[in-house]
């Protein structure tokens, strides 16, 4: 299982799981625009533009950080892969745009720790770090969350044949 498989199990997970969180999305007002509101999209590893930092608002990112393989003497091996989550909202109301995050942020964290494992194969690893960041520059909020997941060991083929 590689980092890619998680990153695509992650996506899934997380558009599921916050469809029906409906958050504010910034609106032309010199042409006439109404308010609207969208779901978050999810992006894996950076977002499709530059201007997609605010131009895309409300997204969540996911990032993938680094991978452990390990195996101390007599114990089985470990795998495991850090993902930042990134949580991005737009709101002209500077309460309302941090709660969005807060909110967001809150709803993944909720079924990731309800559910512990993600597409039958990732397992959840505590603890999970979230932050809203406290200094985000108005009308854009921006929170994170770091996690660890557990994921299905790489089996050597050549200690095979030395067995």
């Amino acid at each position: 299982m590689t980092p890619l498989e998680l990153l695509d199990a992650l996506k899934a997970f997380i558009e599921e799981n916050t469809k029906d969180i409906l958050l504010p999305v910034r609106v032309d007002r010199k042409i006439g625009e109404a308010a609207k509101e969208r779901p978050a999209e999810v992006y894996k590893m950076r977002l499709p533009t530059k201007d997609a930092e605010t131009k895309r608002i409300p997204y969540v990112l996911l990032q993938y950080i680094k991978s452990t393989d390990t195996q101390t003497a007599g114990e089985m091996p470990e795998s495991s892969c850090m993902v930042r989550i990134v949580a991005a909202t737009y709101s002209e109301d500077g309460e309302e745009g941090a709660l969005c995050v807060l909110n967001l942020l809150t709803r993944i964290r909720i079924a990731f720790l309800r559910d512990g494992v993600i597409a039958e194969r990732f397992m959840l690893k505590p603890p999970i770090e979230m932050i809203v960041y406290p200094d985000s520059t108005p009308p854009y909020y921006l929170g994170e969350m770091m996690t660890e997941w557990r994921m299905p060991i790489v089996e050597s083929e050549v200690q095979k044949v030395w067995q």
